[in-house]
């Protein structure tokens, strides 16, 4: 079994492969952690679980998205930790020792992406990849103090990478400043999205009934000044208009459509003998095993309206302005059914775009406890781009550019 290495438990002890001289590009003295769902040329692809790992060939190329990297000059230096088979939101994998949390060491990473967002936090990485299926990208990078976005469904090919919910999964990355990430937006986004950055003016809106979802008083207050923050840049949120379920009924939608995925893409081989599942993966899975077709497609009717409804809202220019998660990180030490409690709250917030597909960005403006808090845009499908720009904007204004 492959075991992680210090400091903060967030690489991983394969053996370096030799991928050549490091190439000249754009992204040129800047390092690179990719998440070990993602394959890099001579590694294996362990996908957070012993028996994967023990089984997988070692990879003959690198997915796409990471040889663009490296192509434009980005020098690898490790694969890092993910939750085991990217099925998890907290960043605690049974078979690892957890990756530690350098923004608040007391607290949970997040994952699935843990390894890659304790490694940027760290230093250890100016850039990682991250996958978001259920919120892998924001959840972590909230936790740890970075930015963070869930791309558009589709925007960035995840070829080469292990499937978890393909119909929710999507390619993503960390940095801990603005002008990284646009960097790495600029080359993997290309000319795949595009968005309100041609409008004469963005409307910022607000939902009551998601801004409520935040844990406390301290945690309301800080949202707040945040969202005064953003407000400064992009003009007083109005309220948009309510969604077509509450909150509850899309949190429901997501759970049973992506543990319905993950079952198909991974109970086969589940099944043929005990994989030794930690637990909450072993009963996510459980439940995806019993979500029949007749389910799925009740859910898929509600998925596909909100999606509706979500897109005549935003039109062109809209965004929707929202807690990222409900707070600060749970303490790492917290029981399990805390931690479970939190991961139901915080997928309230995060299952709209995994739902609807669109981008949502998270940027690093707040702290509670003095942890860090982010405070989140969601754009119209293929609005990446112009939220990097937004979030420079605002990150600028802030004093965090």
């Amino acid at each position: 079994m492959t075991h992680t290495l210090p400091p903060h438990n967030a690489l991983l002890d394969y053996p370096a492969p030799d991928l050549g001289e490091v190439a000249s590009g754009p992204l040129s003295g800047l390092t690179l952690a990719v998440k070990d769902i993602f394959d890099v040329a001579g590694m294996k692809t362990g996908c957070g679980n012993p028996d994967r790992e023990a089984e997988a060939g070692i990879a003959e190329r690198s997915a796409p998205a990471v040889e663009r990297l490296l192509t434009a000059g980005a020098r690898f230096v490790g694969k890092t930790q993910t939750d085991e088979l990217a099925f998890s939101l907290m960043g605690q994998n049974a078979h690892f020792a957890p990756p530690v949390n350098p923004a608040a060491p007391e607290r949970v990473t997040g994952g699935s992406s843990s390894g890659s967002a304790a490694a940027v936090a760290a230093g250890l990485a100016d850039i990682a990849t991250g996958s978001d299926t259920g919120g892998s990208v924001r959840a972590p990078a909230s936790f740890c103090g970075l930015i963070g976005l869930r791309t558009t469904h589709g925007a960035i090919s995840l070829d080469g990478a292990m499937p978890l919910a393909p119909s929710f999964d999507t390619f993503g990355w960390f940095a801990k400043d603005i002008d990284t990430y646009a960097k790495v937006g600029e080359l993997l986004l290309g000319d795949a999205t595009d968005g309100p950055k041609d409008e004469p003016a963005l409307r910022p809106m607000r939902l009551a009934v998601l801004d409520d979802l935040v844990l406390g008083p301290a945690e309301a207050d800080e949202y707040r000044r945040m969202a005064a923050i953003v407000a400064a840049v992009l003009g007083e949120a109005e309220t948009a208009p309510a969604l077509p379920f509450a909150v509850d009924d899309l949190y429901w939608a997501f759970r049973r459509l992506q543990a319905h995925e993950a079952w198909a893409a991974h109970g086969h081989w589940l099944s043929a003998k005990d994989r030794h599942l930690g637990p909450g993966v072993r009963e996510r899975f459980d439940f995806g095993r019993g979500i029949g077709p007749d389910a799925a497609a009740a859910e898929t009717g509600r998925r596909n309206t909100l999606r509706e409804a979500l897109a005549a809202m935003l039109g062109r220019n809209g965004l929707l302005v929202l807690p990222t998660v409900p707070g600060a990180a749970p303490r790492a030490d917290a029981p399990f059914e805390a931690l479970q409690a939190y991961r139901e709250r915080a997928l309230g917030l995060l299952c709209l775009s995994g739902l609807t597909g669109f981008p949502q960005i998270t940027l690093p403006l707040g702290r509670v406890d003095g942890a860090p808090f982010g405070i989140s845009l969601l754009g119209p499908a293929g609005s990446d781009r112009a939220l990097i720009g937004i979030a420079r904007t605002i990150l600028g204004h802030a004093g965090k550019g």
